[in-house]
């Protein structure tokens, strides 16, 4: 998505409602997984995020697209960047959507944005060994080719489960989409066919694994919906609660699995957090978590007044871009 969509759809979304206090954006310095705000002025389309299981407090995220080739190491204690990796051994990146921390500490990286729906007959995923020592650095990835059983599709969540290490990823469809699994082992010698195994009733922006891979959590633009893995065979918990964005473009489980963290693009764009309705025995979650039952396309969560306008509002300006694309 183009910084100027972001930009219309926070205006519409500050005008239909007001965040609720627990959702504003960006905490005192040391908060950590209490919320943070991204401070790095080359982030301004932060659109994935991940949360370091070697490097305590730290979250790696990247832009949309336009950028090159680079993930950012992010404090959540202060929202400063104190690495920028440079992937060697890639193409071009075209749309970089997502990315994910698989076991063995290694980063996943998906290239499988298609704003067109079905332009490329491709996409890529890109893997790396996460850095030791957190210093701007370049380092080499492995650069995957997938493809779908069932045709070429827009994407923004990949997700990597944390004990397996199988690739999944769903496709961003408005009215519902699909999780898609990747063979066992990804193989650099041909493309990679990703299958559909279960439908996810969301109009997806990220995913992820909480760090015990029992459970998914998924989000869209005004909610979310949290699952149990349950073998890959998707058990619907409820709705998450989701907070409202200018852009909600990505989610990560804290690293302690308590928390999701919610981001957005744009310039010094906020990560949000929300208590985890699947958070590990022993902590107890805060008022602010949910995890209702309803359910419906757009996800649910903290809609307040005036989220029909926003939906209304955000489809017909996502339209409009098309229709400018077309």
């Amino acid at each position: 998505m183009r910084r100027s969509f972001a930009v219309l759809a926070g205006v519409l979304l500050a005008g239909a409602c007001a965040l609720p206090a627990s959702a504003a954006g960006g905490t005192a310095e040391g908060a950590g997984d209490q919320g943070f705000t991204i401070k790095d002025p080359r982030i301004t389309e932060s659109s994935g995020l991940a949360a370091s299981r070697q490097h305590p407090g730290i979250y790696w995220t990247h832009n949309d697209s336009d950028d090159g080739p680079y993930l950012y190491a992010v404090d959540s204690t202060t929202g400063k960047t104190v690495a920028r990796i440079t992937l060697r051994g890639i193409g071009s990146p075209r749309d970089v959507e997502a990315i994910s921390i698989g076991p063995h500490n290694e980063i996943y990286v998906g290239d499988i944005g298609d704003n067109f729906g079905g332009r490329w007959p491709y996409v890529w995923i890109y893997r790396l060994p996460e850095p030791e020592k957190l210093t701007d650095q370049t380092v080499t990835a492995t650069q995957y080719v997938v493809k779908y059983s069932d045709g070429p599709r827009d994407a923004e969540s990949l997700l990597v489960h944390p004990k397996t290490g199988r690739v999944y990823i769903i496709d961003k469809k408005q009215d519902g989409g699909h999780l898609y699994e990747g063979p066992a082992t990804l193989s650099t010698s041909g493309a990679n066919v990703f299958r559909p195994v279960a439908a996810v009733d969301l109009w997806a922006t990220d995913a992820a694994f909480s760090p015990d891979g029992r459970h998914l959590a998924v989000r869209g633009y005004f909610g979310g919906i949290a699952y149990d893995w349950n073998g890959g065979r998707l058990r619907r918990k409820g709705r998450l609660d989701v907070p409202l964005q200018g852009q909600g473009e990505s989610v990560s489980y804290s690293a302690d699995g308590t928390k999701l963290m919610y981001g957005s693009e744009g310039a010094d764009s906020a990560v949000q957090a929300a208590d985890a309705p699947d958070r590990p025995a022993g902590k107890s979650p805060s008022a602010s978590g949910s995890s209702g039952d309803a359910a419906d396309k757009g996800g649910g969560g903290s809609l307040k007044v005036g989220a029909v306008i926003v939906v209304v509002g955000v489809a017909a300006l996502f339209g409009l871009r098309r229709l400018r694309r077309g």
